[in-house]
């Protein structure tokens, strides 16, 4: 990751978007709507046209993409004009024959001036031993010694192995609000995980239209906002 603006907040973001098989337009809306720093997304499309797909998509989102995202599972980020990217990396995680492909998107990203952080997007699998498995290989993989923030679907709630083992280095730092079935969420699926050195800002409500929260996606979108430096450039940029 590198240096973008002078300081301020970083609000990173995580949505499960369902391949874009819905309405493409309401996801649009909502991410537009939360206007994230980085946004780590989450079933974005693999196959046919994909490239074409998610690039066309980050465009209506108002955002960047590194343009990349092969072998990472589905999984990748989406940056705003306000931070700088120094890295994007999308690493695919051994899976059975047969199974979905399982794999993380990483970037390092931050504003000018101030250390950079680790920002991974996740999406843990169907299989308890799975999810714990690569929970743990995705942790040893994203240790720079500095701050990192992992943020997606864990596919499990607060009482499964994979997020106890991300808790065990990360703290879970976006609302405790159940974020699936998107209709009437019952599940805490979707996190943003945080090192305990970072500062979490108390909480912003954004106003999202719930018609267009159900028509986009299966999963409701999560975001927090970070402190990485002493001045809110950042927040003060996004109006907040």
């Amino acid at each position: 990751m590198s240096p973008g603006a002078s300081g301020g907040s970083l609000r990173v973001a995580s949505y499960n978007l369902k391949d874009l098989a819905l309405d493409r337009a309401a996801a649009a809306r909502v991410v537009r709507q939360i206007d994230p720093d980085v946004l780590c997304l989450q079933e974005v499309p693999r196959r046919l046209f994909s490239t074409w797909r998610v690039s066309s998509f980050a465009a209506e989102c108002g955002m960047s993409w590194s343009g990349r995202h092969r072998g990472s599972g589905g999984t990748t980020i989406f940056t705003s004009p306000r931070v700088h990217v120094a890295q994007s990396q999308h690493v695919r995680l051994a899976v059975p024959a047969m199974r979905r492909t399982r794999g993380y998107a990483v970037t390092l990203v931050g504003p000018a001036g101030h250390q950079p952080l680790v920002v991974a997007s996740i999406h843990l699998g169907l299989d308890p031993a799975e999810r714990e498995r690569h929970a743990g290989q995705i942790l040893a993989a994203v240790a720079s010694g500095g701050p990192v923030v992992l943020a997606g679907d864990v596919n499990e709630v607060e009482t499964g192995r994979a997020w106890a083992s991300i808790a065990s280095a990360l703290v879970p730092v976006s609302p405790p609000a159940p974020t699936f079935p998107a209709d009437s969420p019952q599940s805490r699926l979707d996190v943003v995980f945080a090192s305990p050195t970072l500062t979490v800002l108390p909480h912003r409500e954004v106003t999202l239209d719930v018609r267009d929260l159900v028509a986009a996606s299966d999963h409701r979108p999560v975001w927090v906002d970070l402190c990485v430096g002493a001045d809110s450039v950042l927040a003060a940029d996004r109006g907040a």
